[in-house]
């Protein structure tokens, strides 16, 4: 199994539509303004965050999490902001948890599995995006999971780097994959919450 390239990542996002939409290049500016970065890296790719679907579990709306009957009323949508510089934004509490989803779609093959990490941009600023598996023959949006460790509002920027996406292929398809075994996200297009 070896960690997979920038050449590997396009040819793949070309021949089995790996990822959609699909940026060749690290973006680092959009529409004039410097962004965070986004697109094919080195070894990776920079995902971005989607504008629909954010969530932050509010402790006013919900007793508890319950992993096996998930409660969505504990969950609010904070508003959507516009920064000075015409990007916008989710503000993230300190020391709040939130859900959000990428732009991007995923599809991974039989024999390819990703690991998705923060960006060292938030990571730097107090965020922690929880280390999720993209399964071989997993298909959808990924939904992220993020944390503000800090004691301040954190600026969560949609439409721009979020976390990145590791890539490992291995030297043989596996027996059974995620869509083989019908799992419980696959084909995920929007926000989905905790299933059984």
């Amino acid at each position: 199994m070896t960690v997979k390239s920038d050449r590997w990542i396009r040819r793949m996002a070309e021949e089995q539509q790996l990822i959609r939409p699909f940026d060749a290049a690290l973006v680092r500016e959009s529409a004039g303004r410097r962004i965070i970065s986004a697109g094919a890296s080195s070894y990776g790719y920079d995902m971005r965050l989607a504008d629909d679907g954010f969530r932050v579990f509010s402790p006013i709306h919900g007793r508890e999490i319950d992993p096996k009957n998930f409660d969505e009323s504990s969950l609010v949508e904070p508003p959507l902001q516009a920064a000075e510089d015409g990007s916008n934004y989710y503000l993230l509490p300190p020391h709040s948890y939130a859900l959000g989803i990428s732009v991007e779609t995923f599809r991974l093959p039989r024999n390819v599995t990703g690991i998705c990490m923060c960006k060292s941009t938030y990571a730097r600023a107090g965020l922690m995006l929880n280390t999720t598996p993209l399964e071989a023959g997993w298909t959808g949006r990924l939904v992220i999971e993020l944390g503000n460790l800090a004691d301040l509002p954190l600026r969560v920027y949609v439409g721009e780097g979020i976390g990145q996406v590791i890539f490992f292929e291995s030297d043989e398809d596996c027996d059974v994959s995620y869509q083989d075994r019908g799992g419980k996200y696959q084909g995920q297009t929007g926000l989905t919450y905790s299933r059984l």
